[in-house]
C-alpha cells in the first residue's frame, strides 16, 4: 500500500493543528511521550517535530509534507513547495508577527536607530535580512528562549513572535516595527510532488483542511419564511452564492437556508424574526468546500 509521510508541529501549534485535522476528517492521537501519532488513515504515517526544524526534514525527504510555520521555513531557507497558507495559530485566527521591540524608555524609534546595537532573537536569519534591507549594521545574537528578559541588560532590542502583543506589554516593551508576518503553511517535498499518488493525496488533504478552516467561522441558518415576506428576508440574508429556497406543503410558506458568518448571526437572527421568519435554526458546519 502506498504511504504518505506527514510532519505535524509539536509544541504550541500541536493542539490547534490536531483539532483542525480532526475537523477535516483525520483523527490523530499521540501519548505525551511519543513523537509518532496514530491516525485513522492507513495511507498516512505521522511524526511530530518542532516547527523550527520541520522544513529541513521535508527538504531532505524524511517527510513528504508537513504543517509548519512560514517563518521557520523562511528562516531555514528551505527548498520546499508551499502548498497552502492556513491562517490559524495557537490562540487566534490571525497571522503571527515577529516584531522588533525595545524597552518603553528606549531611544530606539526606528530601524535606523539599531546601528551598532545588539539584538536578541530566535530568528537570526530573518533579522539579518531585515537589517540588510534597511542598511543597518547591528549585532544579532541567538536567543534560546525567554527573549523578553534580554533587554535592556543583555541586548538593546529583541525580535520576538507575538499574536496579541500582551506578553510584550506585560514586560513593558514597545513594538517598533514588524520584521516578518507568518502563518501556518502546508509544505511539500519537491520529489514527493512528482509522484502522482502522493500529489493527489496531498491535494486532497489540503482541500479538506481549507474546508474545515473556512467552516470554523461559518454557520448554517435554516428558517421558515412567509411567502409575502420572502423578498424582504432575502435582501438581508448574506450567502456564498444565493440562499436556497424551497416550497413547503403550506403554499403560504417557504423554507430558506444559507451559510453566513457566525459573527453576524447575533444581529441577523433578530432582524429575520422581525421580518416574520419562524423556526430559525443555527447549525455549526464541519467543512465548506467552495
Amino acid at each position: 500500500m502506498p504511504e504518505l509521510k506527514i510532519g505535524l508541529p509539536k509544541g504550541s501549534l500541536q493542539e490547534s493543528t490536531f483539532a483542525l485535522l480532526r475537523a477535516a476528517g483525520w483523527d490523530f492521537s499521540v501519548s505525551s511521550r511519543s513523537y509518532y501519532p496514530t491516525v485513522n488513515d492507513k495511507e498516512l504515517t505521522a511524526m511530530l517535530a518542532r516547527p523550527q526544524e520541520m522544513s529541513r526534514y521535508v527538504e531532505r525527504g524524511v517527510m513528504d509534507m508537513a504543517i509548519t510555520g512560514l517563518d521557520w521555513t523562511l528562516e531555514n531557507d528551505s527548498k520546499v513547495e508551499v502548498l497552502e497558507r492556513l491562517v490559524y495559530a495557537k490562540a487566534t485566527r490571525s497571522p503571527v508577527r515577529w516584531v522588533l521591540a525595545v524597552p518603553e524608555e528606549s531611544d530606539i524609534k526606528a530601524p535606523k536607530d539599531l546601528e551598532g546595537k545588539v539584538i536578541s532573537t530566535e530568528v537570526v536569519g530573518l533579522v539579518k535580512k531585515y537589517l540588510e534591507k534597511h542598511g543597518v549594521n547591528a549585532r544579532v545574537e541567538f536567543s534560546h528562549g525567554a527573549t523578553e528578559v534580554k533587554v535592556p541588560y543583555l541586548a538593546d532590542a529583541i525580535v520576538d513572535v507575538t499574536e496579541t502583543g500582551s506578553s510584550l506589554r506585560a514586560n513593558r516593551l514597545r513594538i517598533v516595527d514588524t520584521v516578518e508576518e507568518s502563518v501556518t503553511v502546508v509544505v511539500a517535498n519537491q520529489a514527493a510532488l512528482a509522484d502522482p499518488w502522493k500529489k493527489a493525496k496531498m491535494d486532497a488533504m489540503v482541500l479538506m483542511l481549507k474546508g474545515a478552516l473556512t467552516a470554523k467561522e461559518k454557520v448554517l441558518l435554516k428558517l421558515n419564511s412567509p411567502r409575502k415576506s420572502l423578498d424582504a428576508i432575502l435582501k438581508v440574508l448574506p450567502s456564498m452564492h444565493s440562499p436556497t429556497v424551497n416550497d413547503l406543503s403550506d403554499k403560504d410558506w417557504t423554507a430558506v437556508e444559507t451559510i453566513v458568518d457566525s459573527s453576524v448571526s447575533r444581529t441577523l437572527i433578530p432582524e429575520l424574526k422581525r421580518l416574520g421568519a419562524e423556526g430559525i435554526l443555527e447549525l455549526s458546519v464541519n467543512k465548506i468546500i467552495p
